[in-house]
């Protein structure tokens, strides 16, 4: 039985809370009602700061990852080693990286996996500007940084077989990272070893 509530602003607060992932409506009236009993300023930051959000921050035009500037600070950084792409499924996974500080190449944001099964093809992913970066020259190492599941390993084949016709390494993560595992849950150790130790994609057909 849908809740009833004194307030249609608490209402339209608790529907809009439960639009975001995880959040039932419970949890998103317990919210609502925490905000309420906070000084005005409480919600006001909040408000803006999600509104800062969502006009501030664009996605990098080279690597697809977050940022506030046409470019992001990981691929403006000339220290950094730009013949080596990590390809990863998404930003969280950027940050779990670069937490184990084992990396110091690019980053390749995907924005998600192939899965048929959710209506999710090649083409709705990054991997066509993928395959330019890597046309373009420059590019000597691209590791395969996607989650040991069914669709990172379907992913991961596709984009090896978009870059076999390019003089380039395809390598993968060590299977430290346990079969069925997203990266985001990975822990920084197991996640830096299994960089360090990776090897190449091919050798699994061998």
């Amino acid at each position: 039985m849908e809740q009833e509530f004194a307030s249609r602003l608490l209402e339209e607060a608790v529907t809009e809370f439960s639009r975001l992932p995880g959040v039932g409506r419970k949890t998103a009236l317990r919210l609502a009602l925490h905000l309420l009993r906070q000084d005005e300023g409480v919600a006001v930051g909040l408000g803006n700061a999600l509104i800062n959000l969502r006009r501030g921050v664009r996605y990098c035009r080279e690597c697809h990852n977050i940022s506030e500037t046409e470019m992001c600070p990981i691929c403006a950084d000339q220290t950094r080693d730009s013949e080596v792409i990590c390809v990863v499924e998404n930003v969280k996974d950027v940050m779990s990286f670069e937490n184990t500080r084992q990396f110091n190449g690019k980053y390749h944001v995907l924005g998600g996996l192939i899965s048929p099964i959710d209506g999710v093809g090649p083409e709705k992913l990054e991997i066509s500007s993928l395959v330019k970066r890597v046309a373009d020259g420059g590019v000597k190492e691209v590791i395969l940084a996607l989650s040991a599941t069914m669709e990172g390993d379907t992913t991961n084949f596709y984009i090896y077989r978009q870059l076999a016709p390019y003089d380039v390494a395809v390598t993968q993560l060590s299977r430290g990272v346990s079969v069925g595992n997203e990266i985001e849950y990975t822990d920084e150790v197991t996640l830096g070893r299994s960089l360090i130790n990776r090897t190449l994609f091919a050798d699994q057909f061998k």
